[in-house]
């Protein structure tokens, strides 16, 4: 006798998953697929919507407008301190959502697994998933998953989708950016870009580092209840906060002063950019926000990021000077003035 229910018109065991290796077999759409997803996908992110198993999710919303990401994940290494390429999916997919001042409502997940993939690393990423969910509410509601032959991916790449529910009352664009703005960051830059440096076999530093990835749903939700003077999010991450600075003041037609004094870099992370001759300023983020408010509510979205946990050592770093061509001026501790521009190419390749 077997140990399973009937969901919809669908039968979902609740064997265990007794594969040590990810297979070929196991994205061909037969048994061993079916076993992959009932046995181990639906332990993980099973819920009323998902469990029916079917092409396309249908989801219940109310008449508002609705915020869209999509964002493929190819980190390397797969495991890194503070986190690893599930944790990063999540944490980005709702990051990315939430610029638009929207409250996630659903995500989609799908894996490309390379043949061979031990299933105990499958199994710790798909739990450091499901904890970000577990903290924030969210629901996996469809996905995917393929198998490649070894050798035609990096043990395993993940795409994901996200929806949100943007409130009539919110209107968050570059395009709001004006003369006068505050600029904040909920915290110390170019954690997420060290941390993965330094487990790289070329580099392999000893370093307390860790990434700073997390879901930021909640920051702005805090935000966002203290004040709708909010005029552009942007998750800093690939590139760096100079790089987000520089779009963002390309998107608004403005310039832009930040203080190197108010931006927190720790120690560690300025010393191994130092040996390196890496710029911090450039070192992708995985747990940063950069706002742009209106200076008169400016203090008071601060308080409110300072109470989240994941804004305790938010600062204001900037602000908008004058409408022009997209500058972006550094004003150094060593009261010289720097413009900063794009990079010709990534600094670290393969960081999200």
């Amino acid at each position: 006798m077997t140990n399973s229910k009937n969901i919809g018109n669908r039968k979902i065991n609740n064997k265990k998953f007794k594969d040590e290796i990810i297979q070929l077999s196991h994205g061909d759409g037969g048994i061993k697929a079916r076993e992959l997803i009932n046995n181990l996908l639906l332990k993980y992110f099973g819920n009323e919507i998902l469990n029916k198993l079917e092409d396309s999710a249908v989801l219940n919303c109310s008449i508002k407008k609705i915020a869209y990401t999509t964002d493929s994940f190819v980190v390397n290494p797969i495991f890194f301190p503070g986190g690893d390429i599930g944790k990063l999916s999540i944490c980005g997919t709702i990051n990315d959502l939430v610029t638009t001042g929207c409250t996630p409502l659903a995500i989609s997940l799908s894996f490309i697994l390379e043949e061979s993939f031990p299933v105990s690393n499958f199994k710790k990423i798909l739990l450091s998933t499901k904890n970000v969910l577990d903290e924030t509410g969210l629901n996996i509601v469809t996905g995917d998953t393929k198998v490649v032959e070894k050798g035609s991916a990096d043990k395993i790449f993940i795409n994901t989708s996200g929806i949100g529910l943007v409130g009539n009352d919110i209107n968050i664009s570059p395009r709001k950016i004006k003369v006068g703005d505050k600029i904040l960051i909920n915290g110390g830059i170019a954690e997420h870009g060290t941390a993965i440096l330094s487990c790289r076999k070329e580099f392999n530093f000893k370093t307390n580092i860790v990434s700073d990835c997390a879901p930021l749903s909640s920051l702005v939700d805090c935000m966002t209840a203290a004040s709708k003077n909010i005029h552009a999010l942007r998750d800093a991450t690939r590139g760096g906060l100079a790089s987000i600075l520089f779009e963002l003041a390309r998107a608004s037609k403005t310039n832009i002063n930040i203080y190197e004094n108010k931006i927190s870099v720790k120690k560690e992370v300025l010393g191994i950019c130092e040996f390196l001759g890496l710029d911090p300023l450039y070192i992708a983020n995985e747990g940063k926000m950069v706002a742009f408010v209106d200076r008169r509510d400016a203090e008071k979205i601060l308080q409110s990021m300072k109470k989240n946990k994941y804004g305790k050592d938010s600062q204001i770093i900037g602000e908008v000077t004058e409408k022009g061509k997209g500058l972006v001026i550094l004003n150094t501790e060593l009261g010289t003035r720097r413009v900063l521009d794009l990079y010709y190419s990534e600094q670290l390749p393969r960081i999200c």
